[in-house]
């Protein structure tokens, strides 16, 4: 379900978070009045910190440059190959379906996570249980298959996908 720009009928294709006192605030704008509302100055408050200024800047920059409507929905249909998440729930629900999907979506997150964390590259402690993640990325696929041909009414082979999965449970026990 698509939803539709605050201020217009048009389909909202940004979606801005504000925190306001401490609440977040959503809105929902078209990319006319996303531009609108980031080239604005009276549509930030005067406490807004530099960084989310420079944030909003580089955001009105981005659609100036373009990503139209039609390639922003072309993007929204790629998914993981591995768990098959589309790069529209990811901007929807806020997280990834696995670690894969850093690779399948590098060109979009790279910029994302520049801005956020001010590095692309991890510089910090790693769990000492991160030796068992392709089990887990395994049972991700698996789960997603088994979900497919349940789907599809293909019970052979979901049963088939069962077996796998608590085999592959049992070895990671």
């Amino acid at each position: 379900m698509a939803m539709k720009c605050q201020k217009c009928d048009k389909q909202a294709t940004f979606h801005i978070t504000e925190l306001t006192g401490g609440k977040p605030q959503e809105l929902h704008l078209c990319e006319d009045h996303a531009r609108e509302y980031l080239t604005s100055s009276g549509a930030e408050p005067t406490n807004t910190s530099s960084m989310a200024a420079a944030l909003a800047q580089q955001v009105a920059q981005q659609m100036a440059v373009g990503q139209t409507a039609e390639e922003l929905a072309e993007l929204d249909q790629q998914s993981c190959p591995v768990c098959g998440i589309t790069f529209y729930q990811f901007r929807s629900q806020g997280r990834l379906g696995c670690p894969h999907d850093y690779v399948c979506f590098q060109p979009q997150l790279e910029p994302l996570i520049l801005n956020i964390h001010g590095e692309s590259e991890h510089k910090g402690k790693s769990p000492r249980r991160a030796a068992g993640s392709a089990k887990r990325t395994q049972l991700i696929r698996l789960r997603r298959e088994m979900k497919e041909a349940i789907e599809e009414e293909d019970y052979e082979r979901a049963s088939q996908l069962r077996d796998q999965i608590r085999e592959t449970e049992k070895e990671e026990l």
